[in-house]
């Protein structure tokens, strides 16, 4: 059973509901404005993905394809 009533989220920004349709060509954001808000957080990186601090010996191991160790 499926329903005609689209699924709607809210906009990460500012909470406003969206409606999860190809007709909102900003979703999940609710307008352009939105977007560009979340768009220049990450870029001013007040968002991060966490992760572990790189280990010594990370890397060491690989090389690249085509590439020979000396």
């Amino acid at each position: 059973m499926t329903s005609d009533k689209p699924r709607t989220v809210r906009c990460p920004t500012c909470g406003t509901s969206v409606s999860w349709v190809a007709e909102s060509q900003y979703r999940p954001f609710c307008s352009a404005r939105c977007r560009q808000i979340d768009l220049g957080a990450w870029a001013s990186e007040a968002y991060s993905v966490p992760a572990s601090p790189p280990d010594a010996s990370d890397g060491e191991d690989f090389l690249p394809p085509g590439v020979e160790r000396d």
